[in-house]
């Protein structure tokens, strides 16, 4: 049996929540291993809708192990919200089923004051970050000032910790004409929580090593998606983490061997939130129908999300950089009812056209999208199970879009509903 990793192959709100609760049944661990609470996933179980930012997927079943990795930047106050908030929804929540990385770094309230004041500054050219401070702890972990779950347990390694942070932070805020941070006053914060959090802390890379050699079946988690990726996606438009599949290896303390099958996620359509290039956006009524259709608002932010056609060039690019065996396509019912679909196949800007999605801010901005037209569909595709149930011409342009992203469709979802998934080829399986 081969341990999965989930990544969304386009830029966020593909539908991983489901896809990974869909899988975590077939799974005993279930990872995140990047990202922060910037991060949203909404499942539907038995009718009760479960909005996960930190937590991840497993924990809506009582009988897995769900581990946030080292990869991800961790608020701990927004943590025990979040545990609260699924214990009030019935969820048993505790150390026993719930693991956080002790080498995790910590998101402190003045990463979120600078995120906002450093978005505020840049006006028009705001970049489009959640403003809750993912970036700027990113930055203090690459800088060897970061505070990390660790930290919390040990009193005189702590207040060392926070004086390096504030020296930066505080002189950051200074600039920005920001109120500063009192030490004192972010010390208590982190003692008084320390011990709420400390018992959920472990060697995760430990609990994943014996979870691998006696052959219990894992599933890695990413947030956010490949274009929005820090070095391979619309940089700056771009989350501050690596989300591909290679940093489920870095973000959870696994040797990349022990993931054996890549699943990516993708709309049958496109969508964006925030800032950046969208080369097939519709700024017109058939975006805002299909946003409407496909309820396309963030779970985070609430942001309503920029609608577009697919996308393959953007999609195959990503699929390939991220080392993608096969797709999950959702919200194919969205498309019900289109007389035609268009598929973006490549790109042109003056006299050049691209097979490939250019990295050059400019470029990106710039180019414009080569259509190829498909056929629509009349019937309803809500709720299909089977191939059968599918229209033969919504099944045509599936092929079509697995020829154009040179990647096979192995699972299709047709409803939030867990059950509503079509599956062509299981990824634990392989």
């Amino acid at each position: 049996m081969a341990n999965v990793a989930v990544v969304g192959v386009q830029w966020g709100d593909e539908g991983k929540g489901k896809i990974v609760d869909w899988l975590s049944e077939r799974a005993d661990v279930v990872v995140r291993f990047q990202g922060g609470h910037n991060a949203g996933h909404t499942l539907v179980v038995h009718d009760i809708e479960y909005k996960l930012s930190l937590l991840p997927s497993g924990v809506v079943r009582p009988d897995k192990l769900s581990i946030i990795g080292n990869g991800v930047v961790v608020d701990p106050w927004a943590l025990l919200r979040e545990i609260d908030t699924m214990r009030g929804k019935g969820l048993e929540l505790s150390p026993k089923n719930l693991r956080l990385a002790d080498n995790a770094v910590l998101i402190l309230p003045s990463h979120g004051q600078l995120d906002r004041a450093r978005e505020e500054r840049r006006g028009s050219r705001k970049i489009g970050t959640t403003g809750r401070g993912i970036g700027p702890a990113y930055e203090d972990k690459v800088g060897r000032r970061a505070i990390r779950v660790c930290d919390l347990g040990d009193p005189r390694t702590l207040a060392d910790r926070v004086d390096d942070l504030l020296l930066h932070h505080n002189a950051l805020l200074r600039g920005l004409e920001a109120p500063e941070v009192d030490r004192d006053e972010l010390l208590e914060a982190l003692r008084e929580i320390a011990p709420k959090i400390l018992p959920y802390a472990d060697q995760c890379w430990r609990v994943l090593d014996e979870a691998k050699r006696s052959g219990r079946r894992i599933l890695f988690e990413g947030a956010q998606a490949a274009m929005l990726d820090v070095d391979h996606g619309t940089y700056p438009y771009v989350t501050s983490s690596n989300t591909l599949a290679g940093q489920a290896a870095a973000g959870s303390g696994i040797a990349p061997s022990a993931i054996g099958y890549v699943l990516g996620i993708s709309k049958a359509y496109t969508t964006r939130v925030g800032s950046g290039p969208f080369p097939t956006e519709q700024e017109n009524e058939i975006g805002r129908k299909l946003g409407e259709r496909g309820r396309e608002f963030g779970v985070v932010t609430g942001r309503p999300r920029r609608c577009g056609w697919f996308d393959a060039v953007q999609v195959r690019q990503a699929s390939r950089i991220t080392g993608v065996n096969g797709i999950a396509l959702t919200k194919l019912d969205v498309l019900d009812g289109f007389d035609e679909i268009n598929i973006c196949i490549g790109y042109k800007r003056g006299g050049e056209t691209y097979d490939y999605l250019p990295s050059a801010t400019a470029a990106q901005a710039e180019i414009e999208p080569i259509y190829e037209t498909a056929e629509g569909w009349q019937e309803s595709t809500r709720g299909a199970r089977s191939w059968a149930d599918l229209p033969a011409t919504a099944i045509k342009y599936i092929r079509r879009v697995e020829e154009l992203i040179d990647a096979p469709v192995a699972m299709l979802s047709t409803s939030p509903e867990r059950d509503d998934t079509v599956l062509v080829r299981d990824p634990f399986a392989d």
